[in-house]
């Protein structure tokens, strides 16, 4: 059986987690009405990715016998002044997620739930890569600068995501 002060805190990641499926969804409608399909497929792949890690936290909760508690996600930004700075905000807000992260992650020590605990090492890990990942991009972008091929170019590149 899940605690109830896990099983809350739990509840609030998955509202953290339909956020971010909402916020890079918002991207992706930003970057399609450039005509930027391969930073909209990108962030398209990475919306569906955050859906299913709130999914895990929502089995989690149903798999130990906890009540799952929906909250209404707040709307996130439409427009962003430039694609670095799109990809900028989405660099901020995965380190905001690991902060959320580690949190749940004191909690569970703190509750001695090692099953919350091994769900959350895959998230720790998760946001690494997650990190590491947006971030490359945020160092790409910023590398071309005001090149307007090179950015069709990683355009290009970034649609190949999720197609196999």
């Amino acid at each position: 059986m899940i605690s109830k002060k896990m099983q809350d805190a739990f509840n609030k990641q998955i509202n953290e987690e339909m956020y971010s499926s909402y916020l890079y969804l918002s991207m992706a409608a930003y970057f399609a009405a450039l005509s930027f399909p391969g930073f909209a497929q990108w962030m398209k792949a990475q919306s569906q990715e955050e859906w299913v890690h709130a999914m895990k936290f929502y089995n989690h909760i149903v798999e130990r016998g906890g009540e799952v508690e929906l909250f209404a996600i707040k709307e996130p930004k439409k427009k962003w002044e430039s694609p670095l700075n799109a990809f900028e905000d989405s660099l901020n807000h995965e380190k905001h997620i690991s902060g959320c992260i580690d949190k749940l992650m004191d909690l569970s020590i703190e509750e001695k739930d090692y099953a919350s605990r091994s769900l959350l090492t895959w998230f720790v890990d998760e946001q690494v890569e997650e990190e590491a990942s947006v971030g490359e991009v945020v160092d790409k972008l910023k590398l071309i600068g005001v090149h307007d091929h090179l950015l069709l170019m990683l355009d290009k590149e970034m649609g190949q995501r999720g197609k196999k």
